[in-house]
């Protein structure tokens, strides 16, 4: 998880809320991460306000800065992508909520793994609400779900974050109803003994637009300012 400590810590601005922003299109991912860079300059600045990106990508895989070359198969030939965000390998695509979260962490407490724990902590308050128990599991990145299918656990979300100068970055992605034969081209996360699964894969018949409403309804008890979170 790259991240640079200011060496001198500034007054913390008041944490206001985030501008929320609900793509109704997939947005091409080149032009995510050159705006998301933009935004994190500007929140720096005091230019703009903090904000929570939720997008669809056209199908892509995308490397984290621990991936590993050998996890990639990809036998369909799908646009691959390296970026400075945490974790391994993971593929993006329709029927995916991927959530961008550009919080300034000065305003909200700087410690980079209670954000993490904040983050994980929103989703699984999320996916209660839509009728799933996910949870956390030591040494395994992102939410974890029984898979009914293999009798095994599941990853339902994956986590990526990358924080520049106490800005966060990057985010989650949360499987909705992708076709989850793309995830056969990568080794996710690095895992090879665990799947991969969706709400639509459990029986939830949310559709991406429910999923939004429960992301909104339950941001601010996970961050709240400072973090509720005990490390």
């Amino acid at each position: 998880m790259p991240f640079a400590v200011a060496t001198e810590r500034p007054p913390a601005p008041a944490a206001k809320g985030p501008q929320w922003r609900i793509e109704d299109t997939p947005v091409p991912y080149e032009r995510a991460v050159a705006a998301m860079e933009a935004r994190v300059a500007a929140i720096r600045a005091g230019e703009a306000p903090e904000l929570v990106w939720l997008v669809e990508h056209p199908p892509l895989y995308t490397a984290g800065t621990s991936a590993r070359a050998e996890d990639l198969l990809n036998p369909r030939g799908l646009p691959t992508f390296r970026t400075g965000r945490g974790g391994q390998w993971t593929w993006h695509g329709p029927g995916q909520r991927v959530g961008y979260v550009l919080l300034d962490l000065r305003a909200r407490g700087l410690d980079v793994r209670c954000y993490v724990r904040a983050l994980e902590a929103w989703l699984i308050a999320a996916l209660e609400l839509l009728g799933v128990r996910a949870e956390r599991r030591e040494g395994r990145v992102g939410l974890w779900v029984p898979d009914r299918r293999t009798g095994k656990e599941a990853k339902i979300a994956a986590i990526g974050v990358r924080v520049t100068r106490w800005v966060t970055w990057h985010g989650f992605a949360l499987n909705v109803d992708p076709d989850l034969s793309f995830f056969q081209g990568i080794v996710p996360c690095g895992l090879r003994e665990y799947g991969v699964t969706s709400l639509s894969a459990l029986g939830i018949t949310a559709g991406l637009a429910e999923v939004d409403s429960a992301l909104i309804a339950t941001f601010a008890e996970a961050f709240g300012r400072p973090f509720p979170c005990s490390g």
